[in-house]
């Protein structure tokens, strides 16, 4: 996970993009909170989204003053607002830069109340791209012998605060919230990763293949996002399949790319993990070069090579505090469900996903 991966592994382990704002990991956050109503013409009722996160719910984009306006949850609250015909306020509690742990303690549960008001309809949240992040970086300035342990450390720690966070929300969020939702991660920096590490493995005592080692890793913590999602009552957008999939079937397997290599509810972790990492690891492609076509492609990755791109301009969301403000939706309706932009940028594919959930009434 370099660079490249870095991105992913930023979005994948959202906010080692953070590193600007300080040096040592947990220093390395910043609070972008951001409350934006879709205002519907000729209503009245107003419901809520809450989207809790690190730097990619956060719509970051390089700027410690300020994000993207229709970062995913967003994007989610725009497509509710045609199903619904309401009001949508999409609040994301997110903090660029903080690992899984830092999430759950200082989004999730130092800020419930926001899940707790009676117009809350959605809860989501994602996290983990930062303890992959820096597990990545950490494996990157080995030398000697290479010591694995970072990588499951980053693995178990995601692991236990994901199930935290779906067993607190399922204690806490309003009664009335119709869906709960976690987001997995997307592999930033998949091609950048192909490189050699400088460390050596201790049984071969040769150099690994960093992407050999990292892909795995990820492959286990997005299981276990998708299964303690089925265990525990939420959905999962696998970010993994939309973004690391083309929308066509390029090895002729009979099934669209990006839709063979989602999470199957129920299926084993060594299943899932032979899946991405063997059976159909010849299909993954870095998200940089989303494959909409066999000829025709689009980046998901912004130059930091690790947050997803965006299209919509910025709201303030930094050092001197965030937007809560409101404006008309961009789009009106959607045709078949989608808008005419959901399969162009990383965050509008991400929106369109969390949409797929969405339920047909409030």
């Amino acid at each position: 996970m370099n660079s490249r991966s870095g991105r992913y592994v930023r979005a994948l382990f959202p906010l080692l993009a953070l590193a600007a704002v300080g040096t040592p990991a947990m220093a390395n956050t910043l609070n972008q909170n951001v409350s934006w109503t879709i205002d519907r013409a000729n209503t009245t009722a107003k419901y809520r989204v809450v989207a809790y996160g690190d730097s990619i719910y956060a719509g970051y984009n390089g700027s410690t003053l300020n994000a993207a306006k229709y970062s995913a949850p967003t994007v989610d609250a725009e497509y509710l607002s045609a199903l619904w015909n309401a009001d949508i306020e999409s609040v994301r509690r997110t903090k660029s830069g903080a690992v899984a742990s830092d999430v759950y303690q200082n989004k999730i549960v130092a800020e419930k109340s926001y899940m707790q008001a009676s117009s809350t309809r959605v809860v989501t949240f994602e996290m983990c791209g930062n303890d992959g992040l820096q597990a990545r970086s950490s494996f990157k300035g080995q030398s000697g012998t290479c010591n694995y342990s970072v990588l499951t450390t980053a693995e178990a720690n995601c692991k236990v605060n994901v199930a935290a966070a779906m067993d607190f929300i399922n204690a806490n969020a309003y009664a009335g919230t119709k869906q709960k939702i976690v987001a997995n991660l997307y592999y930033p920096g998949y091609n950048a990763d192909s490189a050699k590490s400088s460390c050596k493995d201790s049984a071969t005592g040769a150099t690994v293949v960093m992407r050999d080692k990292f892909l795995p890793s990820i492959a286990r913590m997005n299981y276990w996002m998708c299964e303690y999602a089925r265990q525990k009552g939420f959905k999962c957008v696998d970010n993994f399949a939309e973004y690391m999939g083309a929308e066509y079937d390029s090895n002729n397997d009979g099934v669209v790319d990006s839709v063979a290599l989602r999470y199957v509810p129920g299926e084993s972790e060594s299943s899932y993990v032979t899946r991405i990492t063997s059976t159909l690891r010849s299909t993954l492609r870095d998200a940089n070069t989303h494959f909409v076509s066999s000829s025709s492609s689009y980046d998901y990755i912004q130059s930091d090579d690790t947050h997803p791109t965006y299209t919509g301009g910025t709201v303030k969301a930094g050092l001197f505090g965030g937007t809560t403000s409101s404006g008309v939706a961009r789009y009106t309706s959607y045709s078949s469900g989608k808008s005419s932009i959901w399969n162009l940028y990383g965050h509008e594919r991400m929106g369109w996903a969390l949409s797929t959930y969405n339920a047909a009434t409030p």
